[in-house]
């Protein structure tokens, strides 16, 4: 099939206006001091600064004098990784438990390497919560954070210029996504609130928790009803004692953890503070299911003293695979969130 003079016009401005734009890009790089003192491209620079964890961020902090953005990719891998080794050597000395959180920091570091490495080969400031703001700082890219992205969007598009004689045809998707953004914000602002409720709830039943099981866990018992009154028989072993510091970390961190939530709102700050919560309370029913710290022998019912344990032991389980499904579920879900829409969402 022929194309029309109007047809390769077209083509032909477009092909034009991406070689100007690659051309551009080139020159507005390199008079901001973006080539890199490796000879490098920054975006391989960037992808060697993760490649090796922290090793490689070092090397490349020392060796790259030039280029801001491999700069901020370096001071990111030595910041994120040595963080994670620290937590891991710590959380992984704890009896019990230790073994678990190893491995949850050892599956979060993998998955990070892999994000970090694509983004950085992207030509993306991908930013870290935390780390990656005092990277930005420390490599003062600010500035430029968002010119390499831009620019890249631009080749990738090419413009289209709109011909006197020919208008291009209405089209209803502009109207169609900025309509959906429009229901997008809509709902996160009605549901800023909501998340407000939740964290204040989370908070208060928090309180309650520590409360109870620090001052008034002698009232975790068998009743009974005997001769017109209660009669309460003790469950609680010794063994609660090693139990209790263990929640008692949880819940506060809890506590301090919500609150942020209710003072900074931001996506991948409560998503990564509820993952991490999550995997606290895996810890903490995990412990409570190995130190078992329950005696249900006083129990007048020999049958009831007989099933209680078993009853007691599933509903523990099922509590710590509905918090590990959760937990792996919204795990899924963030890191999907964070590659397709970005760390700003």
């Amino acid at each position: 099939m022929e194309l029309s003079p109007e047809e390769k016009r077209r083509i032909y401005e477009e092909e034009k206006a991406r070689i100007e734009a690659e051309e551009k890009l080139k020159e507005e790089q390199q008079a901001a001091g973006d080539v890199s003192t490796t000879n490098l491209q920054p975006n391989v620079a960037g992808l060697l600064c993760y490649l090796g964890v922290w090793v490689t961020g070092i090397i490349f902090l020392f060796i790259e004098q030039k280029n801001k953005l491999v700069r901020f990719h370096a001071i990111q891998s030595i910041i994120v990784f040595v963080i994670l080794g620290i937590a891991s050597a710590f959380l992984s000395q704890i009896p019990l438990v230790g073994w678990f959180f190893g491995t949850i920091i050892g599956v979060l570091s993998f998955v990070l390497w892999i994000v970090l490495m694509v983004k950085a080969y992207q030509g993306q400031l991908y930013k870290i919560v935390l780390a990656g703001d005092l990277a930005e700082k420390m490599s003062s890219v600010s500035a430029n954070k968002d010119k390499v992205t831009t620019e890249i969007a631009k080749t990738d598009e090419p413009s289209q210029p709109p011909t006197p004689t020919e208008p291009p045809p209405p089209s209803r998707t502009p109207d169609l996504v900025k309509r959906a953004g429009d229901k997008a914000d809509d709902y996160l602002k009605s549901t800023k609130s909501g998340r407000i409720t939740s964290s204040s709830f989370a908070i208060a039943w928090s309180f309650v928790f520590l409360i109870f099981f620090n001052y008034f866990n002698e009232y975790i018992a068998y009743y009974h009803y005997e001769a017109s009154k209660w009669v309460r028989y003790p469950v609680l072993t010794e063994d609660f004692g090693a139990w209790l510091p263990i929640l008692t970390v949880a819940l506060t961190l809890s506590i301090a953890g919500h609150i942020i939530l209710i003072i900074f709102d931001r996506y991948i700050l409560r998503e990564t503070t509820l993952i991490i919560l999550n995997l606290f309370g895996i810890a903490v029913v995990l412990t409570l299911l190995s130190i078992f710290p329950f005696d249900f022998s006083a129990i007048p019912s020999a049958t009831i003293a007989d099933i209680a344990p078993i009853i007691a032991t599933i509903v523990l389980i099922g509590i710590t695979v509905g918090l590990v499904i959760g937990t792996l579920v919204s795990f899924i879900r963030f890191i999907v969130t964070i590659i397709t829409k970005g760390s700003s969402y």
